[in-house]
């Protein structure tokens, strides 16, 4: 038996990401955004609404950086999500956030996040609340990589979000591989 929940943006796993965009006068400032993924190859898709600082940042500098939040920051990944860059002119500071001006985009990375997808924006419709990012480039620290040189998940420690219950989730183990495991069933 199933129960009908109608209507909810329920979606899992639901990537938790932090996007950051310089202002006007190079100053840095982030958000924490639930509604994003892929959208193509080499873009990205965020649903932000144009209230938001980090909307003007980004729409000012055509520019932005989305980070992955994880379980080490999970405080200040909140913060940037409850506090907004309109209110509180140092939300990026007060979060203990530091900042690299990107190599390949107008764009800060966020030194204590270790996963960033640089990207040059592409288009923003207000009505729809849908920003979408060219990737540039995606960089990583060298402290979350395995040893074949990739991002090691369990290094990383991204979190999701959890919305039916508004709680932050740790994602898991490993329990299969991807276009392979399937291919018993030919």
């Amino acid at each position: 038996m199933r129960k009908n929940f109608g209507k909810k943006p329920w979606c899992y796993p639901q990537p938790v990401f932090i996007l950051a965009a310089y202002d006007k006068d190079g100053k840095p400032n982030a958000m924490n955004v639930a509604w994003g993924g892929m959208y193509y190859d080499d873009q990205i898709m965020m649903c932000i609404s144009a209230n938001h600082k980090t909307t003007e940042n980004i729409l000012e500098s055509k520019a932005f950086t989305v980070s992955m939040a994880d379980k080490d920051h999970l405080v200040a990944c909140d913060y940037v999500g409850v506090v907004s860059g309109n209110k509180e002119p140092d939300k990026f500071k007060k979060a203990g956030f530091t900042s690299t001006k990107s190599e390949f985009v107008n764009a800060p990375l966020i030194n204590e996040l270790p996963m960033t997808i640089e990207c040059k924006l592409i288009s923003y419709d207000p009505e729809m609340c849908t920003l979408i990012g060219e990737i540039v480039n995606i960089s990583a620290d060298e402290s979350i990589l395995n040893e074949k040189g990739k991002i090691d998940p369990s290094k990383l420690k991204p979190i999701t979000f959890d919305p039916a219950n508004n709680a932050y989730l740790e994602i898991g183990e490993k329990v299969g591989n991807a276009f392979k495991d399937g291919l018993a069933l030919r």
